[in-house]
C-alpha cells in the first residue's frame, strides 16, 4: 500500500470523465488499497481515483458510520429523492468550502473490486458523500454546483465531503 499524490484544483484529470473499468485484477485492487489509505492520511471521508492523477471510475467512501469503508467501481446514481443543503469540500481544492444542494437519499449500483454488482442505498451525509464522490467520476467539482462558496478560515465547514 501507498499513499498517493492527491492532485489539485485545475489539473486538467479533475475535468475529465473517467474512463469504465473493464478489468479487475490486481493492478486494481492496489489502485483501492492505496486510495484508502490516502484518504484516510488525509482525513477525508471520500476519494475519487481521479483525485489520485488516475481517469478509472473507482470511488471509496468512509463516513466513519457501521458500513465502514465502502469500495465502489463504476458507480451509478440510479434513484434519487428528496434534498439536502449543507457543507462540502474537497481534498482537491485546498481551503475553500461551500453549501451544495443534493439528493436526501441515494440508490447506486456499481461493482466491488472483483467486478460483482451490487446496489445499495444511502441517506443524509453518506448520500452525500457519495454525490459528491460521483461528480468526481464526471468531471464536476463541488464548486460547479454550489449556492455558496467561502474559505474554511472564516466558516468552519460541518460534516465535510472530501
Amino acid at each position: 500500500m501507498a499513499i498517493r499524490l492527491i492532485v489539485q484544483d485545475p489539473d486538467p484529470v479533475l475535468r475529465e470523465r473517467a474512463v469504465v473499468v473493464t478489468k479487475f485484477n490486481a493492478n486494481l485492487h492496489k489502485l483501492l488499497r492505496d486510495m484508502a489509505e490516502t484518504m484516510y492520511d488525509a482525513d477525508g471521508v471520500g476519494l475519487a481515483a481521479p483525485q489520485v492523477g488516475i481517469s478509472k471510475r473507482v470511488i471509496v467512501v468512509d463516513v466513519g458510520d457501521d458500513h465502514g469503508l465502502i469500495e465502489m467501481v463504476n458507480p451509478e446514481i440510479i434513484e434519487s429523492e428528496g434534498e439536502q443543503l449543507g457543507p462540502e469540500g474537497c481534498l482537491s481544492i485546498a481551503k475553500i468550502s461551500g453549501d451544495v444542494n443534493r439528493a436526501q437519499r441515494i440508490k447506486l449500483r456499481g461493482q466491488d473490486r472483483n467486478g460483482v454488482t451490487f446496489e445499495m442505498e444511502a441517506t443524509d451525509f453518506l448520500a452525500r458523500a457519495f454525490q459528491h464522490e460521483v461528480d468526481h467520476l464526471n468531471g464536476v467539482l463541488f464548486t460547479d454546483i454550489a449556492v455558496s462558496i467561502y474559505d474554511t478560515a472564516s466558516r468552519p465547514p460541518r460534516n465535510e465531503s472530501e
